[in-house]
């Protein structure tokens, strides 16, 4: 099959395989006359990684997938401990995403009159300067996500 029809057949723009070839997501196509010829192997192939984004995985996990195990590792076992991986990634993004939503309905409680009062607030809270409000800081590790940095005030 030439690329065009691959990528008509998946779904896909023939710049998307390419791409994937680029990447090392697919193996590059063999070649007749200068242009790609694929067999049926490469719409399986390509089905799979469709699934893998629609389930959260990025094309670097896709790579993992298909090149990142010993050769005879069966798909199940692949997709097994890839999955685990990305369920404890969720897990840590479902948190994230409850942190956000209650700094965002701490936020709708926000009565100040001026941007320099709510920054002040939000500078003092952060700093530990707020006096007798002050609350025990958390003995979490702190991380790089934003969402634990912010602390805005009720």
């Amino acid at each position: 099959m030439t690329i065009s029809e691959v990528a008509r057949r998946a779904g896909l723009r023939s710049s998307a395989i390419r791409y994937y070839e680029q990447i090392g997501v697919l193996q590059p196509a063999q070649r007749a006359s200068g242009q790609r010829r694929y067999d049926n192997t490469v719409l399986y192939r390509l089905a799979i990684i469709q699934r893998a984004q629609q389930t959260g995985f990025t094309l670097d996990e896709v790579r993992k997938l298909f090149f990142g195990f010993r050769e005879k590792t069966p798909i199940s076992e692949r997709w097994r401990k890839l999955s685990g991986q990305k369920l404890k990634e969720l897990e840590h993004m479902v948190e994230e995403i409850k942190t956000m939503q209650e700094l965002l309905l701490r936020i709708q409680k926000c009565r100040c009159d001026a941007i320099e009062s709510c920054g002040k607030a939000m500078f003092d809270r952060r700093s530990g300067n707020e006096g007798a409000q002050t609350r025990p800081r958390s003995r979490h590790r702190r991380t790089s996500s934003p969402i634990r940095r912010l602390r805005p005030h009720s």
